[in-house]
């Protein structure tokens, strides 16, 4: 048994430990936000916050995951006190961002760490955060420009 906070609760996972927290999360929690790809933490589908930082849930093993915080993309979803998180997700809306939609709670959980660490990142500085974070759908252009309507948003306090 392994206990983990996600989301803000502790849970208890009866799993192995080194068990992906991915698996965890989708089989054992019934958080499916999370998305697999490829299992080797080249895609990004499965980014997850630990302690804030994103992490590759494919590759991280529960067991190195004691008093560490959790975020998935249910996590990020419903806080609403948390201005970076709703500023992006509301961007992603506004500028249509996803197209089939499955990298996209890696891409959202990549874009508000970012967002949270630099509050006026460059081009550079968004293309560093978000490489790794493969979109099949080519939405590359879309997640960039969120990103800065995002970031203007939370520089003008709400407006764009």
């Amino acid at each position: 048994m392994t206990t983990l906070e996600v989301n803000g609760r502790r849970v208890s996972v009866s799993a192995s430990p080194d068990t992906p927290l991915l698996w965890a999360l989708r089989d054992h929690l019934q958080l499916t936000g999370t998305k697999y790809g490829c299992g080797i933490a080249a895609c990004g589908a499965c980014t997850v916050h630990v302690d804030g930082e994103p992490t590759r849930a494919c590759v991280t093993p529960i067991g190195a995951l004691a008093g560490k915080r959790i975020t998935t993309i249910e996590g990020v979803s419903t806080s609403q006190a948390d201005k970076v998180s709703r500023a992006v997700q509301d961007a992603w809306v506004e500028v249509q961002v996803p197209q089939c939609g499955y990298c996209q709670s890696g891409q959202v959980m990549a874009a508000v760490a970012l967002l949270r660490a630099k509050a006026r990142p460059s081009d550079a500085d968004i293309d560093a955060a978000m490489n790794g974070n493969v979109c099949r759908c080519v939405t590359y252009v879309r997640i960039r420009e969120a990103i800065k309507v995002a970031a203007r948003r939370l520089a003008t306090g709400g407006a764009t």
